[in-house]
């Protein structure tokens, strides 16, 4: 990693994960492969500002803790890179578990519990889906019609226009929105695990 922490894929310590690491690698991962219109690739780091906002829109009374791990629910990706969902599916049980320990050891790392609670997890997917809608009728190309298909509606009352940011002005953002959620959240500069409750 830049930050010349090195991270063992297969056995991932939390000690070795960095946010400015996840940062930079999300930054410059490209949403949809890449396949958008614009200047500038809509990156993973600048989706998972938007999910972390649009938590708070469906969820205000949402708990710092909870609006960080939306922030956080792609930061695998920055080693991973982002793959669609059938692609994930085809490769089986092993990427799950591969990606599984790396979304674990980060959870770690920045005083999560090690499992998002379920009701938690559905929350940052149905804003996860979205952005998505977003994403897919302002940049990928899809009609009103066919976002719905795949995605669902989203939110009442959030509306969303895309400027996709260049990778320095996106890693910057996701880095502010880290240190805001995390000093919300109440940690210091080693965050200590919470528990589900």
């Amino acid at each position: 990693m830049l930050s010349g922490r090195r991270l063992d894929l297969l056995d991932p310590s939390p000690m070795d994960i960095e946010i400015e690491d996840i940062a930079h690698g999300l930054a410059r991962v490209a949403r949809w492969n890449g396949q958008t219109v614009g200047e500038h690739a809509f990156s993973v780091a600048q989706h998972s500002v938007v999910v972390e906002e649009i938590v708070a829109h469906i969820q205000p009374d949402v708990a710092p803790r909870w609006r960080l791990a939306a922030l956080l629910h792609d930061a695998s990706e920055y080693v991973i890179g982002d793959m669609i969902s059938p692609f994930k599916a085809a490769l089986g049980v092993d990427y799950r578990t591969f990606e599984t320990r790396l979304e674990t050891a980060i959870h770690v790392r920045f005083g999560l519990p090690a499992r998002t609670p379920p009701a938690i997890k559905r929350l940052i997917k149905q804003a996860d889906r979205a952005c998505a809608f977003f994403e897919a009728t302002q940049l990928a190309g899809f009609s009103h019609a066919e976002s719905l298909e795949f995605f669902g509606a989203p939110p009442i009352g959030y509306r969303l226009e895309i400027e996709p940011l260049p990778p320095s002005a996106a890693q910057a953002r996701y880095v502010q929105r880290y240190a805001l959620l995390s000093e919300a959240a109440g940690y210091r500069s080693a965050p200590q695990a919470f528990d589900t409750e």
